[in-house]
This record gives structure tokens, C-alpha cells and sequence, in this order.
């Protein structure tokens, strides 16, 4: 068992604590002062025994929140990346499924894994889909709940964002890298990665879904969940996408669970 000893002078508790889990997650610092076994005895191995056991927790967490990187790159590669990013980003939260935020960040900036551009933005539907499993629960809106609208309001309805709504917008194949190596893919020709893809993850019915979403959807529907009225997000999504087709676009997210209410007007 480890024992902390009370600081030294000259040295807070806060300042204390702060060297003591900072350098868990740093092989190449030294164990902190104030540090000792039983009966006082110094405790270095003690110390980075209980080091090498949290580092490896924190390397599991992000294999379990990011399976399809891991399958992609192999456990010895995800494994060492996953400990350079827990030396640059310790944990904030005790938590481990909040673990992992800034790691697809890292990911794109990691220098072995440049030949993987695409890499980061599958990790970012990964995160999405975790933290759409995890939103709280909301029933979503009906699918014949703007039939009742009458048409002079509907272009001032304002509508509230389902929990578990999020979406990642690539300029690689995210979507599909992340359908095949999360096993929700039954296709098995090579993927070309260099085609754009954009993510809706959605929670219908307690189910977590990754849908395909056109670039046109996805601008419009970014708009909707900013709060922009209907006809701002129509008025911005035609004036980048011409095609841009109304009535598709809002029955297909209604159908996909994007939203719980509707609104006449910005909400304050």
C-alpha cells in the first residue's frame, strides 16, 4: 500500500496532489516527494507499479471506446499511440468512458499515424457514437408532427435537439471505415477512403445509428440544431446546394430520430 505523507514545506496540498497524479501517467518523472511503503520505507517500485496499472486502465478505456481505430492500426501500434496521448492528456474526469475526448485530435496529429489521414475522423464517429449511448433519454418527435403546422408558421418553427444528436462531417470515408470495422458493414471489397462523409448519429428507440447524411442534409440540419429557424436553415442550405430538396431532408431526419419538439418561433 501506498502512503502520502504530508507535504513538504513550501509545498500546498493542491501542489502536492497535482505532482502525485501527474506523474501516473508519466513513466519518465520521479516518484513524488512524500511517497513511502510500510514503516516509511521509499516506495519507487510500489510507485510505478501502481503507474504502469493505471496507464494500462486508461489504455483499455480507449481501446473500448475506440474498437474500430484499434482493429485498424492493430493493438501493438493503438496501444503505444494510446500511451503518448494518456502522457500529453491525463484524465480530468474518474470516469473512464469520459476519457478520450481530445484523442482523435491527437490522432491527426500523431506523426506515425500520417499516412492514415482518415484515422481521426472515424475516431470522431466513435466518440459521437459513445456519447450518443450515453445522452439522456428523450422521446423523439413523431414523424406526422408537422402535419398539424399551418404552412404561414412553418417557417419560423424552431426545433429541440434529441440528446443523443450529433454529427461528424469528414473529407474522408469515416462513415463507411467506421461501419466496416464496427462490424454494422457487410461489405468486403477495399474501401476508398478519399471520398467525403458525413455521420448523423442518432438514438432512436434506445438504438445508437450511424447514418449516411448528404452534404446538403448535413448543412441543414447543422443549422436546425444552432437554432435557426426553418426557413434560415432552408435559405442557407439552397443557397450552397441548389438541389437541395425540402420535404426529403425533413422526413428522412424525422424518421431518424434528430429531434423531440418543435416551436414557433426562437426560443429564448
Amino acid at each position: 500500500m501506498l502512503h502520502e505523507r504530508s507535504p513538504h514545506h513550501g509545498m500546498s496540498k493542491t501542489s502536492h496532489a497535482s505532482c502525485f497524479s501527474s506523474a501516473l501517467t508519466d513513466p519518465y518523472l520521479k516518484t513524488p516527494l512524500g511517497i513511502s511503503g510500510p514503516n516509511g520505507k521509499l516506495a519507487d517500485k510500489r510507485y510505478n507499479v501502481y503507474r504502469n496499472n493505471v496507464t494500462v486502465s486508461l489504455i483499455n478505456a480507449l481501446a473500448s471506446i475506440f474498437p474500430a481505430v484499434e482493429r485498424l492500426v492493430g493493438n501493438d501500434f493503438f496501444r503505444a499511440m494510446a500511451r503518448s496521448h494518456i502522457r500529453e492528456t491525463p484524465p480530468t474526469s474518474p470516469l473512464l468512458f469520459e476519457y478520450g475526448y481530445d484523442f482523435p485530435k491527437f490522432i491527426d496529429e500523431y506523426q506515425y499515424a500520417r499516412s492514415l489521414p482518415w484515422l481521426g475522423d472515424t475516431a470522431r464517429v466513435e466518440r459521437a457514437w459513445l456519447d450518443a449511448y450515453h445522452a439522456r433519454d428523450a422521446r423523439s418527435l413523431e414523424p406526422k408532427a408537422l402535419e398539424s403546422v399551418l404552412p404561414e408558421k412553418l417557417r419560423r418553427l424552431v426545433f429541440m435537439a434529441h440528446p443523443a444528436t450529433r454529427i461528424v462531417r469528414s473529407r474522408y470515408s469515416a462513415v463507411s471505415i467506421f461501419s466496416a470495422n464496427r462490424g454494422t458493414s457487410t461489405r468486403t471489397e477495399k474501401l476508398d477512403a478519399s471520398h467525403a462523409e458525413n455521420a448523423l448519429i442518432t438514438r432512436p428507440e434506445q438504438q445508437v445509428i450511424v447514418r449516411h447524411l448528404p452534404s446538403d442534409g448535413a448543412l441543414f440540419i447543422e443549422q436546425l440544431l444552432a437554432g435557426k429557424t426553418l426557413e434560415e436553415a432552408v435559405t442557407l442550405a439552397l443557397s450552397e446546394y441548389p438541389d437541395f430538396d425540402l420535404s426529403l431532408n425533413l422526413r428522412e431526419i424525422l424518421k431518424a430520430g434528430v429531434f423531440t419538439s418543435i416551436h414557433n418561433g426562437k426560443l429564448p
